[in-house]
């Protein structure tokens, strides 16, 4: 039963309920956000907008939503709800890092350093207070290198700066010199001092970073799929570590740029990751290229093992993260943040584009309709990376168990063949058109190659 008066998933039900293997052909559904996702859920076949307490069977809430109503509700088999009640394990800061080190330790020890090595992929972290004297010690044998403090628990670059002197650390504990929106907060918020990353990948002399997309359907077992569009985002200046408390030039603070290696009103500072890969391979070669993307697929799978046993799983959730990371100049991939909200907001019609289509797949995939058999590799733009286990292109067979020649079954910054893909298996569902037919025409972006 509910422990609260809102009884917003258990009562009175006036659909016939969900038999083993059977799908909904109507959908109620609450949603907190207003942007890309409202029109993604309201154009869907067969789903129906419910308002206040009403009864839902599918929530795209906040999290602020989810730490006020999840431990006080009844769930029915079928309700799904878009994050994990302790996401935060990997998307604060200061818990993904904490996280990540214990699994490091946990390797070493059980396969050895090799295999911890594979690890490494985040910078060298201490949270404040609680690790300044660590921090300290480990910032004097690095004289001169340049940090970064940010704060545990903020988003969009609020709060963070640059710093090379211990003075400036003890400014900011004192509250002397940072900003005043910072001076209330400071005394009881958690900040994470990281090691900046001096030598980024430069294009056209413009740092970037990457944001990329992969959906948990469980972590029990694990079960993650990689979207194959993502994009980089570019600073509105040239790199410069002359100055350090320009937030453009070092993407602290991600709001709408102006500038980037192909400025255009209508792009702005983005790039598809299909135009990343293009020109990185034209630059380096497609073997380099393809060790860069399987590096980039170890960071996802490791930061989700690191997790995998502090989350606390539940089958009516799953989670959508936007990765952050930051390639060096040896094109070697860093983890910045793992985003439990990346935000849907669209700033172009072709960024509208990409996230309404992610959106779209992101419910093909949680399936309140009951189309897919659980065998999919592939759904939409999605591709099956883990599945209790690695997920390659090929289907493994004991005779080639052991055989080098399978791939990861992963395609980011590759063609995006979704379209076609939907249309081959996603069966439409008794009085209903097929799916991609039915839904509103969205506009279409330029050919990939």
């Amino acid at each position: 039963m509910s422990k609260n008066k809102t009884t917003a998933y258990k009562g009175p039900h006036s659909y016939q309920k969900r038999r083993e293997g059977e799908g909904r052909s109507c959908v109620r559904y609450k949603c907190g956000l207003t942007n890309t996702i409202q029109d993604v859920l309201r154009q869907r076949p067969g789903w129906v907008e419910v308002k206040d307490d009403s009864e839902w069977d599918f929530n795209w809430c906040d999290v602020s939503w989810l730490r006020e109503n999840f431990d006080h509700s009844y769930m029915e088999e079928h309700v799904r709800i878009c994050h994990f009640r302790n996401h935060y394990e990997l998307t604060r800061k200061n818990l993904m890092v904490k996280n990540l080190k214990r699994y490091r330790k946990i390797l070493e020890r059980e396969a050895g350093r090799l295999e911890a090595s594979k690890c490494d992929f985040f910078p060298r972290t201490f949270e404040l207070p609680s690790e300044y004297h660590l921090f300290v010690e480990e910032f004097k044998k690095s004289a001169g290198s340049t940090w970064i403090m940010k704060p545990v628990a903020r988003s969009q670059g609020k709060g963070i700066f640059l710093f090379r002197k211990l003075k400036d650390i003890i400014d900011w504990k004192k509250d002397g010199s940072r900003a005043e929106e910072q001076k209330d907060e400071v005394q009881v918020e958690s900040y994470v001092a990281q090691r900046y990353i001096e030598n980024p990948y430069l294009i056209g002399g413009r740092k970037f970073d990457l944001r990329v997309y992969v959906l948990v359907t469980s972590y029990i077992p694990l079960k993650a799929w990689l979207y194959r569009d993502g994009f980089a985002r570019f600073s509105n200046t040239r790199f410069s570590l002359n100055s350090l408390d320009d937030q453009y030039v070092h993407l602290t603070n991600v709001a709408v740029q102006k500038t980037a290696p192909d400025y255009d009103p209508e792009k702005g500072c983005k790039w598809q990751m299909q135009q990343l890969r293009r020109y990185l391979t034209a630059r380096h070669g497609a073997e380099t290229v393809e060790q860069l993307f399987r590096d980039i697929d170890t960071i996802f799978i490791r930061s989700l093992q690191s997790v995998q046993k502090v989350i606390i799983n539940d089958k009516h959730c799953f989670e959508l993260y936007g990765y952050d990371i930051l390639l060096d100049r040896e094109l070697k991939p860093w983890l910045i943040e793992v985003n439990a909200s990346p935000s849907l907001s669209a700033s172009s019609q072709e960024d509208y584009r990409m996230k309404y289509a992610l959106l779209e797949d992101t419910l093909h995939i949680v399936d309140m309709e009951g189309r897919l058999s659980g065998r999919e590799k592939q759904v939409g733009g999605f591709d099956l990376m883990w599945n209790d286990g690695p997920v390659f292109k090929e289907d493994m067979s004991l005779e080639t168990l052991d055989s080098s020649c399978y791939t990861a079954n992963t395609h980011l910054g590759c063609v995006n063949d979704r379209k076609k893909q939907l249309r081959q298996f996603l069966k439409p569902l008794p009085g209903h058109k097929r799916i991609n037919q039915s839904q509103p025409t969205v506009p279409q972006a330029p050919p990939r190659t």
